[in-house]
């Protein structure tokens, strides 16, 4: 592994890059015409995962100076460096090792860093969530009147969220009948009082999910549910309004996932129902450690560790396969080119699946957090653009919305396009609209022709003539052109399944760890979040009312919290 970031600038496939850049004509219309092997050619599998790249702007010659770039900033130096637990998170002196919790059982050998045997440490977590979840989902732990749990409520912000929730949605046809799961994460208030409208105390389970159970965002809506509970408990006459009756429920009700087991066993979860995991797991990798709890619970044990073995799919490929061949290589790759070289600024993620309407909002911390950066893992500046603005909603949603923007618009914006051929709820439109839709047809068919008609659409466009010859009026003729050389990326996949979004995720999470490499950051810190945080304390006492603190604000902000106590007042 190098010692320090090389400055990708410097390289030779850089300065090539460069001017192949000024010589490139993007023209996906005529590339396709004359080179029918173009699309067999850069598609590429990757576990279940189906990756046609052809429609992106990019040559042969593009492929070739990307890898080669790879190679010069010795990108599988540290691939292997992650993979292995050296510490590469260098700001934190930290290893990166989320890749290690779904390590095959029985790895030979086993990976020791820092002196721990990292595959017991995650095997023994995992038995004990597993078998956590199991008394759960078999009415073996009960609620403290001995109601078995109906609904799981997670509460957490960030990665202790963002993942749970977009796994759970994703995965909602494998939920066991007779659970449900509610997420919790916005200090605002309206978010508690709506997860906990309409819920049955008596049957209601909360995980409070903070590694050091000191997120003021978590452990406020943790003390609100914990109010929710004993006043709810009391009302109904399930519980005596005393100290030790609202004790007994908080042992029943409330479980951790924390490794700060004093500060647990002080809000009165006993520690024994504490799951942990490690500071070589950032918080937006984390949704396969036991901050996934609330889904081993809503979908058993089995089903999550089918997630697990999809993560592991993924990484192996990672790890193993030819930079040419490697799909999470090839991708980071592209959006580095995207970024730096055809200045495109955000990245859209389209999935042609309802389940995975929180997948974008899930990249968004993934990718910009993690490469959000604006200096090199030594302390020096970048010496690039970094990071993209990821965004995006689900077909078909984004059609009716921003795909205008994406067709005609003036701005490139590379996009990922992803469908499933299996539908989680196979219907047909018995009546159809006599047009369009005949009786009888399959609405996921008609679905995915959406899917591919937007892709072609937007590689291709449409000429002026071709236009003309549909018989339009000469005035609106340039309205209707469609300029084409649009730049996406097709991922396809048999059926959403838990592996296959084991598989999906950590190809995410793998594309991220290039464009940090090539650019010289560290993605596993993320300190820009801290600023904010640091002064929203300072602050509350003037939000509060103390004039001496209103009096330290600049004046914006002295206006803005002078204004909020007028009109609260």
């Amino acid at each position: 592994m190098t010692t320090s970031p090389v400055d990708a600038t410097t390289t030779s496939a850089w300065g090539e890059l460069l001017q192949h850049h000024r010589d490139f004509r993007g023209d996906l219309r005529g590339w396709f015409a004359t080179d029918p092997g173009r699309a067999e050619r850069h598609s590429h599998t990757a576990g279940d995962l189906f990756v046609d790249l052809s429609k992106n702007l990019a040559t042969d010659e593009t492929y070739d100076l990307l890898v080669r770039l790879a190679g010069e900033v010795d990108l599988p130096g540290r691939v292997e460096a992650m993979f292995t637990g050296e510490h590469i998170n260098v700001t934190e002196d930290r290893a990166v090792l989320h890749t290690a919790l779904r390590r095959a059982p029985g790895t030979q050998p086993p990976l020791v860093v820092d002196g721990q045997d990292v595959d017991a440490d995650v095997a023994r977590e995992l038995d004990r969530l597993s078998a956590f979840a199991d008394k759960v989902r078999s009415g073996e732990w009960t609620g403290v009147t001995g109601k078995p749990v109906e609904t799981i409520v997670n509460i957490g912000i960030g990665g202790s969220d963002l993942g749970p929730v977009m796994v759970y949605e994703a995965l909602r046809p494998y939920l066991r009948d007779g659970l449900e799961a509610r997420f919790v994460s916005n200090i605002d208030p309206t978010d508690v009082a709506q997860k906990t409208a309409g819920l049955d105390p008596e049957t209601t389970l909360f995980i409070v999910a903070s590694k050091t159970f000191g997120t003021l965002e978590t452990l406020t809506n943790a003390r609100l549910a914990r109010a929710w509970l004993w006043e709810a408990l009391a009302a109904s006459g399930a519980i005596e309004d005393t100290d030790a009756a609202r004790q007994a429920a908080v042992g029943q009700h409330f479980v951790a996932v924390s490794t700060a087991l004093d500060k647990v066993a002080a809000f009165g979860i006993d520690p024994d129902n504490a799951f942990g995991f490690w500071d070589w797991v950032g918080g937006r990798y984390s949704v396969d450690s036991a901050i996934g709890l609330s889904l081993a619970i809503a979908f058993g044990p089995d089903r999550f560790r089918e997630l697990l073995a999809g993560f592991r799919t993924m990484d192996e490929h990672f790890r193993t396969a030819p930079l040419e061949r490697n799909v999470p290589a090839l991708m980071g790759l592209l959006n580095v080119w995207y970024t730096n070289f055809l200045d495109a600024h955000t990245h859209a993620v389209l999935p042609y699946a309802q389940q995975l309407h929180r997948f974008p909002a899930y990249l968004q911390q993934l990718t910009m957090e993690s490469n959000g950066k604006s200096v090199r893992w030594d302390g020096s500046p970048v010496t690039t653009q970094t990071g993209e603005i990821f965004w995006g909603e689900p077909g078909t949603n984004g059609q009716h919305a921003f795909y205008q923007l994406i067709h005609q618009g003036t701005r490139t914006i590379p996009a990922d396009f992803i469908a499933f051929a299996t539908p989680a709820y196979p219907l047909t439109d018995p009546q159809g609209d006599g047009k369009a839709v005949q009786p009888g047809a399959d609405v996921h068919e008609l679905f995915l022709a959406n899917f591919f008609a937007q892709t072609k659409a937007l590689a291709f466009g449409k000429t002026a003539d071709e236009v003309r010859a549909e018989g339009t009026d000469e005035a609106i003729v340039p309205a209707r052109v469609f300029s084409g050389n649009r730049p996406t990326t097709s991922i396809m996949a048999p059926a959403l399944t838990p592996s296959v979004l084991g598989q999906l995720v950590a190809l995410y999470e793998h594309i991220t760890f290039v464009q940090g490499v090539v650019w010289g950051i560290d993605s596993f810190d993320q300190w820009g979040v801290e600023l904010g945080k640091k002064l929203a304390l300072e602050i509350a006492p003037a939000v509060s009312g103390d004039d001496a603190t209103l009096a330290d604000q600049d004046a914006s902000t002295a206006a803005l919290i002078r204004y909020y106590r007028e009109q609260r007042a």
